[in-house]
């Protein structure tokens, strides 16, 4: 059978393009190795707990902000339940002894962070209005129609967050607390460009949300769509090779050994591996070697908790913690000080009350530590491996429960992933959280194209702009500008915003 477009995986970036083609009459067909779809959207269930792996919480989401616009196109809206974090504190920081918070809405953000430094509120003015007007100077993120495909102004991409965030502040403690969701994208400070931080930030101060019950709803929601479209999905069929002629690619060969045909082809997985899947002298190996040596950003442990019934509260904000005095750099840890860091977070619930069902903490975890199982698969990793794990997850644990003194005692469950879970599961080069690492040093050598050296093959997900469903959205439409026209996108949008 042959296809307009195939679309290999089904992560966030495969599934926004499969809807956007196909609702545009494109046949599409999309390939997932997994059983499941979703990529970092997956969820899971052990001891009756259901537990999101990736997509926690969302930002913009309120009634005109961005978010909402797009999940009004996706026609994602009528499928999910939002739960509003609190508009006073959404984010919780802990920083040498301290706590301090973040607000929803700009000039609450600046009056509760002046609070904690009142001689500082001019300088926090002066940096919100310099992330708005970031916010602002993209087109493609402002959804307006635009001649080119270009997404943020190049000053942003070449200035580093740190001297960013200098600017406006010599109080080395409000910088880090200006810098203290960095564990977002895996960011440094004299490396990540300030666009990053700052249509990330821009997006959770306009408003944040948890998605009840998990981003499968999401999930399950665009699948629904494309098939309703005319589209085709196949599960547990991984694409072994992208086939080509002496001019493009022409057809993908499953590891069944079924092969498939297109005009047309996108690929949601890791560049790196999707450069894997060709054997054609139209991927020169100038262009192989790069993709494949291009740096990714840091991945991570998380354990899964399960509460006693009535037991933990539930709180309506993150939790972001560093120990001793910088939120850089917990990513490039010495083994004795980990963990230098954690993200806490609970899991909204249909009919939660006063009290949580389940939570989840993360922390930086370097694919170097589990490199002696790469080879290994899941559920077959050897007594060693297991133990391990344990001994990081009680150290996390009790890290949290200096926090939160009555945790240990009311967790019922909790499962444990590592930087080899998220690889076996998302694909992701050693289980990197947010693909390839940005470097406002080198633009160029860290930016990668949705266009390939293959006519007809192209690239979409986070590694193309940027991650987080925000990031990835945009991604998707600069993916599917390549057959559409972008004005055609913004357009639709526009309309089904009305």
């Amino acid at each position: 059978m042959k296809y307009d477009v195939i679309i290999i995986g089904t992560g966030l970036g495969g599934l926004l393009c499969g809807y956007t083609l196909s609702k545009h009459g494109y046949k599409v067909a999309l390939f997932e190795q997994h059983h499941q779809l979703g990529g970092c959207l997956q969820v899971f269930k052990r001891n009756g707990y259901t537990f999101d792996t990736g997509m926690h919480y969302l930002g913009g989401l309120g009634e005109g902000e961005i978010l909402h616009k797009l999940f009004t196109y996706f026609d994602i809206l009528k499928d999910v339940e939002l739960r509003k974090l609190d508009e006073n504190r959404f984010e919780k920081i802990t920083l040498g002894g301290k706590e301090y918070g973040y607000a929803m809405g700009y000039e609450n953000f600046i009056e509760q962070l002046s609070q904690y430094f009142p001689k500082e509120r001019e300088g926090i003015r002066n940096y919100i209005q310099e992330i708005q007007r970031i916010a602002h100077a993209s087109p493609l993120y402002n959804l307006q129609e635009i001649n080119q495909t270009t997404f943020i102004e190049s000053d942003f991409i070449k200035k580093s967050v740190g001297s960013f965030i200098a600017s406006f502040t010599d109080d080395p403690v409000l910088q880090n607390i200006l810098a203290a969701t960095n564990t977002l994208y895996a960011g440094y400070p004299d490396k990540t460009p300030v666009y990053v931080h700052a249509l990330t930030l821009h997006s959770y101060i306009s408003s944040a949300w948890r998605l009840v019950d998990g981003s499968h709803t999401i999930i399950e929601s665009l699948a629904k769509s494309i098939e309703n479209n005319g589209g085709v999905i196949y599960k547990n069929c991984k694409i072994e090779k992208i086939i080509c002629n002496h001019t493009e690619a022409v057809s993908v060969l499953t590891k069944w050994g079924e092969q498939f045909e297109a005009k047309q082809f996108i690929s949601n997985i890791h560049p790196a591996n999707t450069v894997d899947l060709i054997e054609s002298h139209l991927i020169r190996n100038a262009y192989r070697t790069r993709i494949q040596n291009m740096e990714n950003t840091a991945s991570n442990m998380t354990i899964y908790l399960g509460f006693k019934p009535n037991s933990v509260p539930y709180l309506n904000y993150n939790h972001y913690h560093f120990e001793g005095d910088s939120v850089w750099y917990a990513q490039d840890y010495k083994l004795p000080e980990w963990p230098k860091s954690f993200l806490y977070m609970m899991q909204a619930r249909e009919g939660d009350g006063p009290f949580a069902n389940s939570a989840q903490i993360s922390s930086y975890l370097s694919f170097d530590e589990v490199k002696k199982w790469e080879h290994t698969t899941v559920g077959k990793r050897g007594e060693d491996y297991i133990e391990f794990k344990e001994g990081k997850a009680e150290k996390m644990i009790q890290l949290l429960q200096q926090h939160y003194p009555e945790i240990k005692e009311n967790i019922a469950y909790y499962n444990i992933s590592t930087p080899l879970t998220y690889r076996d599961y998302t694909g992701t080069k050693n289980g990197s959280l947010f693909g390839i690492q940005r470097d406002c040093n080198f633009p160029v050598q860290t930016l990668v194209s949705q266009r390939t050296k293959i006519p007809n093959l192209f690239l979409t997900g986070q590694n193309i702009n940027s991650h987080g469903f925000l990031g990835v959205s945009i991604g998707s439409i600069i993916t599917c500008a390549e057959f559409l026209g972008v004005n055609t996108i913004m357009n639709d949008i526009q309309k089904s915003s009305e």
